[in-house]
């Protein structure tokens, strides 16, 4: 329809329509008029000359070639055909060219387009009317382009020659440009060693010893927990940290479901106050803070206040915050060094207008982090990408060094954005980082900032299209002052040039640099598009490889395989930019694929967390006080222990003495063991061990040769629930059917031997060989035994049995034979005792003091009995709500009372009722009490070694809340649950060293010595496994009975072995009388 292939044709075959319709050539047609391409395009070219006769001759001329006599009127139609047919072309080109015009006017979003259109061609250049009608319909269609067409004067040949020189050029200027921006990609590796080498400087930082030498500074901010719903009452927040200050009022309802309304106002900072003096910028902050109440009708009045400073401080306190130095553009004088909680309200009693408590100081860091944890009880890490950037997360207060404790979890302000500054970062920095680090106002400070931040995001792409444009790379090597300028390419501007729409994109390029004075071409506007992504990725993924090496640390603090996190963020590149936070999560989740992440962005920015920091702190200020006030009924001082130590010293000598033994509850019962070994005991002799829910049956061979030698084997034996709380008949029969399975097991049925009963209950015995049980305790309940003699109940069911016989039966106590044990190897052993199920003493006690047995020579150990302490009501003035509370619910309501401070059967039971004190008032578990922790025995006291058992205890603490039903336990809640259980521990021990005290006293007294060295043999399992029980047992012993030199010795093989040694002694005693 328009090329000169088809033109001419097209002509001839109108001419043959119109002759053959008798319109042309009197209807003649000839051979040539029908043969197909006859009709050149050139005639046409002639016969559209701009000279009418020239045109008709040339006309004539054609059709007389074609073997046709024309008539003038032929000639002149001809012309008008030829004329209409170029002009159909050139009005067909004219549109199509102005849709294409179209296109790269709307590409470059122009008002108006100035376009020049280089032409070729035999058409254009051969036909007389052609250009003049193209280009007179190409401007009607496009009437807003100013356009103009350049005929090419040299063919195509020198455009090939050109297209090669363009792309030879572009070729070099693109590998050029890339050279230059492959030093701002990095790869897996490189992130994977940033990444490494934060772990690094972030274990500097928290270590004492090289926390001064790091540029990561770890500092703790003393926040140290997370809202918990409960929070409530109007609270004062303060945001500083950038360009403009707010001013908020943040009000907590603790309805139904916690709700937060919030007031605010902004306020802008000028340059001057930025970088004038600390007490201009401080009064104009306590300016707003007047403005702000005035405004919201609040004049005068007295609120608590959170203050969010997000510079890097050094805190010692939640309420105080020494401004290490100045980021982010302030410079302020006379603040660096100072308190600025100190500052803020100094300049608040010179405008003497409101008051304030300031109950906490943050940084925007952990401000995100706290409104972000009130939304997601799983967010432990706060993220700023705004004016700077900063990362805070919740550590493990064990690997505070910088701070005394090790229980629970601070929030630790990383300021990462120094990270680098020790030239930890130097290997993958740029000249043009150096070059925006030379022109800042810290040079050599915030290296890491100023490869993320927002401040310097459009600085850099700047000072790219600066190197790029000095190389000939872009803007044909043309520079502008505007471009030169520092500061003149916004990040803002980055934000709209990486729109996801690409002609958006291009097009805000081009506004950006056309606002800079450039002239750009479409390839500079592409170029500098790609030029923002590479910056804004770098920055993305360097952001990410740090967020792993935090992501690491909380997965390594907490032992876990997969690590769910989610992180609260705020800041304006992560709101503003379009594709930062896709960036930023994809190569989060590319180098810490274990962790399961999400991203939640602050939605009310760090001003509320700043309040609900202070509503945190104020709630757990409340809370704390409440707890110690409950907590310090548990605590007792050193008068009150000397108070128990002097009661039942005076209650041992009331069980001593013949009048008033039958009236004290500490019954000092004889055990007639009179001896301990003296090594010459030989022979077989099997033990009984008795006294808790599993029954021993023991062997032990004494050999008496050069050094005398003790060959022990044992059977352990269970006694379940029916027979503990059954008759006394099924009892001593199962122990009688324990016995003979054992001699079977060793081969030696039907053995007549002499045996140690060690029988751990209270009994009343005149001889060693009875034994009256006086009640049962530790949750035994067999009738028919009380008031009877367990060796003749033994016997009985003995012959019953009729298996074995047994020659000789001492009775014993676990306590008296755990004693016995330790003085086989250490002479000097003279006390027992025994702190497991239940707890006892035994000591050996002069004669003449022991008025229920007749004799003054010699000594004789007592079964002291204290478990009974207290059943006078000695100890109600110590004992509290919860002691009541598991004596009520015990076997033996009012029995026991010293056991039940004590023993591992009660302690378990006691911490379980404060736990519940505490969450019924709110005070634990967020006032949510599970079924399970209402259960009695639940909480087992082995709970409480396991938790205070070493620096992993928080997570024992939470695998046990977990075993509770209490699965949504916070760390909180971990460190008050591990509180209870150590206040509760500590006064045990404390109980019992107050016992051993008296005991140790009693026995120097007896010998009238000024100083005595004595050795105490101990046992059971609260003893051996608690991690502090004996050390605070010890402590408080030599501190109520300084004047004696106390060791202990843990009885290794079991009170078993006792018994057997007792029997061992007794044997040898009666052979010695018979002779």
């Amino acid at each position: 329809m328009i090329s000169g292939l088809y033109m001419g044709e097209l002509v001839r075959l109108i001419l043959v329509k119109m002759a053959r319709k008798q319109l042309l050539f009197q209807g003649q047609t000839t051979p040539q008029l029908l043969t197909s391409g006859c009709f050149s395009t050139n005639y046409i070219y002639a016969i559209e000359s701009d000279k009418d006769e020239e045109g008709l001759a040339s006309a004539e001329k054609a059709l007389r070639s074609l073997g046709l006599d024309p008539s003038a009127e032929d000639c002149a139609a001809t012309r008008r055909i030829c004329q209409i047919v170029s002009t159909r072309a050139a009005h067909l080109c004219a549109s199509t060219l102005a849709a294409v015009m179209r296109q790269i006017r709307d590409n470059k979003a122009a008002e108006k387009l100035r376009i020049t259109i280089g032409v070729d061609g035999s058409v254009y250049k051969g036909h007389p009317e052609f250009s003049r009608k193209l280009n007179k319909m190409v401007r009607r269609l496009v009437p807003d382009c100013d356009v103009r067409f350049l005929q090419s004067q040299h063919g195509s040949g020198k455009g090939a020659a050109m297209v090669t020189a363009v792309a030879y050029r572009l070729a070099t200027q693109h590998a050029e440009r890339q050279r230059v921006l492959d030093t701002l990609r990095l790869s897996r590796e490189q992130l994977l060693e940033v990444k490494r080498r934060l772990t690094e400087e972030m274990a500097r930082g928290l270590s004492k010893q090289t926390h001064d030498q790091t540029s990561v500074k770890m500092l703790p901010t003393y926040v140290r927990s997370t809202p918990d719903g409960t929070e409530q009452g109007d609270f004062l927040a303060l945001d500083l940290g950038g360009s403009s200050f707010r001013v908020l009022l943040v009000r907590l309802k603790n309805e139904k479901k916690q709700k937060v309304d919030m007031h605010q106002k902004i306020y802008s900072i000028d340059q001057d106050t930025l970088q004038g003096t600390g007490e201009e910028l401080f009064n104009y902050i306590v300016y707003c803070i007047a403005d702000f109440l005035d405004y919201r009708g609040m004049s005068g009045a007295s609120l608590p206040l959170g203050f969010t400073f997000s510079f890097p401080c050094d805190q010692t306190k939640l309420e105080e915050g020494i401004l290490l130095k100045w980021t982010k553009g302030f410079k302020a004088s006379g603040c660096e060094g100072k308190d600025v909680v100190k500052l803020l309200k100094e300049a608040v009693q010179r405008k003497q207008d409101f008051d304030t408590d300031i109950m906490a100081v943050i940084s925007d860091t952990v401000g995100t982090m706290m409104t972000c944890g009130f939304d997601d009880r799983h967010c432990e890490i706060g993220l700023i990408v705004g004016t700077g950037t900063n990362a805070c997360y919740m550590e493990q207060m064990r690997n505070l060094q910088l701070m005394d404790g090790d229980e629970g979890q601070m929030c630790v302000n990383t300021e990462w954005g120094a990270f680098g500054d020790d030239g930890a970062l130097e290997d993958l920095r740029t000249d043009i980082d150096r070059e925006i680090d030379a022109g800042s106002l810290n040079p050599g400070k915030q290296l890491f900032e100023k490869m993320i931040s927002g401040l310097y995001m459009g600085e850099l792409v700047r000072l790219i299209l600066v190197k790029m444009a000095r190389k000939q790379l872009l803007f044909q090597g043309q520079t502008t002052p505007q471009l030169l300028t520092s500061g003149c390419f916004s990040t803002n501007y980055i934000y709209a040039i990486e729109s996801d729409k690409d002609e958006e994109g291009l097009a805000s390029a081009e506004k950006a640099l056309r606002s800079l004075g450039l002239d750009p071409s479409a390839e500079d506007c592409a170029a500098t598009r790609r030029i923002c992504q590479i910056v804004s990725t770098r920055a993305a993924h360097l952001c990410a490889s740090t967020l792993a090496a935090v992501m690491r640390q909380i997965r390594d603090n907490k032992a876990a395989e997969k690590l769910r996190i989610t992180i609260g963020v705020d800041g304006s590149v992560y709101k503003g930019h379009p594709e930062f936070s896709r960036k930023l999560n994809k190569m989060v989740r590319r180098l810490v694929p274990d962790c399961d992440v999400r991203f939640l962005q602050s939605q009310h920015g760090s001003g509320k967390g700043a309040a609900m920091v202070t509503a945190v702190a104020y709630r757990l200020a409340t809370q704390h006080a409440e707890r110690q006030r409950v907590l310090d009924t548990l605590r007792l001082s050193r008068e009150q222990l000397l108070e128990v130590k002097r009661r039942l010293t005076e209650e041992m000598a009331r069980g001593l003495s013949k009048q008033t033994h039958d009236q004290t509850s500490v019954k000092m019962l004889p055990t007639y063991v009179r001896s301990t070994p003296d090594g010459t005991e030989q022979g077989d002799f099997l033990a009984l061990d008795l006294g808790g829910s599993s029954f021993r049956v023991l062997l032990v061979r004494l050999k008496n040769e050069k050094k005398q030698k003790v060959d022990m084997h044992q059977k352990i034996y269970s006694i379940d629930q029916d027979t503990l709380q059954g008759t006394g008949e099924e009892l001593f029969n199962h122990i009688v059917y324990c016995i003979a399975d054992f001699l079977d097991y060793r081969g030696m049925s039907g053995a007549s031997l002499p045996l140690g009963f060690t029988f751990s209950f209270p009994c009343d015995q005149t001889k060693l060989n009875e034994g009256i049980l006086l009640k049962w305790t530790k949750g035994f309940k067999a009738s028919g035994c009380e008031g009877k003699d367990v060796v003749k109940l033994l016997k009985e069911a003995v012959q019953r049995k009729q298996k074995f016989d047994l020659s000789f039966v001492a009775v014993v106590n676990d306590t008296v034979g755990t004693m016995m044990t330790c003085a086989y190897q250490d002479p000097k052993c003279e006390l027992g005792l025994i702190v497991g199920t239940g707890t006892n003493a035994c000591y050996m006690e002069e004669m003449h003091n022991i008025e229920t047995v007749e004799g003054n020579e010699g000594r004789m150990c007592v079964n002291v009995e204290w478990g009974a302490f207290g059943e006078n009501g000695e100890l109600d003035d110590f004992c509290t709500e919860f002691d009541y509370a598991v004596d009520e619910a015990s076997n033996y309501p009012g029995k026991q009372r010293y056991e039940k401070m004590i023993s591992g059967m009660y302690l378990g039971e006691i911490v379980r009722h404060v736990l519940m004190d505490f969450t019924t008032k709110g005070l634990l578990f967020r006032g949510k009490l599970s079924e399970r922790l209402k259960t009695r025995g639940i909480f087992e006291t082995k709970f409480l070694s396991q938790i205070e058992s070493d620096r992993l205890a928080m997570r024992q603490v939470r695998s046990i809340l977990q075993h509770l039903g209490l699965t949504g336990s916070t760390c909180d809640d971990s460190v008050l649950v591990k509180e209870v259980c150590s206040v509760v521990g500590r006064r045990a021990a404390q109980l019992c060293g107050a016992g051993l005290a008296a005991l140790v006293d009693k026995i120097r007294q007896n010998r009238n010595l000024n100083q005595m060295s004595i050795t105490v043999g101990v046992d059971g399992t609260l003893y051996k496994t608690h991690p502090h029980f004996s050390r605070i047992m010890q402590e408080t012993l030599q501190d109520l009975a300084p004047q004696c030199e106390v060791t202990f010795l843990k009885s290794e093989d079991g009170s078993g072995k006792g018994a057997a040694l007792i029997t061992a002694v007794a044997c040898r005693l009666k052979s010695e009388q018979s002779l």
